[in-house]
């Protein structure tokens, strides 16, 4: 026996029940990438993890210390950055900067964020025109 689906019922549950955790979650699958781009651009300038973290919410792009220190060990992992401990104003810091390798990756991902953003932008561009 076919069944039908009510949209509107289903998307009026989902607003009521779940919506708020639904979006949630899109958003940070949807941030997870960006903010890995994020990084890698300014990392261009040398820096340690809280002045990184400090300039990325300049940009707007807040980060809590738990995601940043595990990004950042992971994109060293790939190859993608490289690191040193110095001691600066008396303290040890770990400095962080984009690897040659970093550099490359950067240049492929930037022309990919590109692409997809205006591929985006024309979608919403003519959902816009049809309304």
């Amino acid at each position: 026996m076919p069944h039908t689906l009510c949209v509107t019922h289903y998307a009026r549950r989902c607003r009521v029940s779940g919506g708020d955790e639904l979006f949630e979650s899109l958003r940070l699958e949807l941030r997870r990438g960006s903010l890995s781009l994020a990084v890698l651009a300014r990392l261009r300038v040398e820096r340690y993890g809280y002045s990184l973290r400090t300039a990325l919410a300049g940009d707007g792009v807040e980060m809590e210390e738990s995601t940043l220190y595990p990004l950042l060990r992971r994109l060293e992992g790939q190859g993608l950055l490289t690191s040193e401990w110095r001691e600066e104003e008396k303290r040890r810091k770990r400095f962080y900067r984009l690897s040659p390798a970093g550099e490359v990756m950067l240049a492929r991902l930037l022309a990919e964020w590109r692409g997809i953003s205006a591929s985006l932008d024309r979608i919403f561009t003519e959902e816009e025109g049809a309304r």
